[in-house]
């Protein structure tokens, strides 16, 4: 939570933010952080997108969190229209987006998330692009 809020302070739309880690790696708990530091919502109402795979949270700026965890196959990902929000002046985190990296634009950043057991994790934040 509070290197997400740390992050958001560098943070400037338009922004896409791919959060990468497996399961139980803290991808929704940075996007908390995220969120909350950016000023769209508290982070108490932040919720892993799962099952609605896209949350939008109205602020300055617009935060979108989408996770693709339950996407499969590039059609299901083409279905969900997403291009519309390259377009915007809004920042993008995407849970799972190392899936489909070949459909998705850059410039953007990329946040892995290994755990390291316990609540340690090892974190790199960088540019794919260099």
């Amino acid at each position: 939570m509070k290197l997400g809020r740390e992050l958001a302070h560098r943070v400037r739309p338009p922004q896409l933010i791919l959060l990468v880690g497996d399961l139980g790696s803290g991808k929704t708990t940075l996007a908390k952080g995220l969120i909350e530091g950016l000023g769209a919502a508290r982070s108490d109402d932040v919720l892993s997108p799962t099952f609605s795979l896209i949350h939008e949270y109205e602020g300055d700026p617009k935060v979108y969190h989408i996770d693709l965890y339950r996407l499969d196959q590039v059609p299901e990902f083409e279905t969900l229209g997403l291009e519309e929000l390259w377009e915007e002046k809004a920042v993008v985190l995407i849970e799972w987006g190392e899936k489909f990296t070949a459909h998705l634009p850059s410039p953007r950043l990329q946040i892995d998330l290994e755990d390291q057991g316990g609540d340690k994790r090892q974190i790199s934040v960088f540019d794919p692009a260099d």
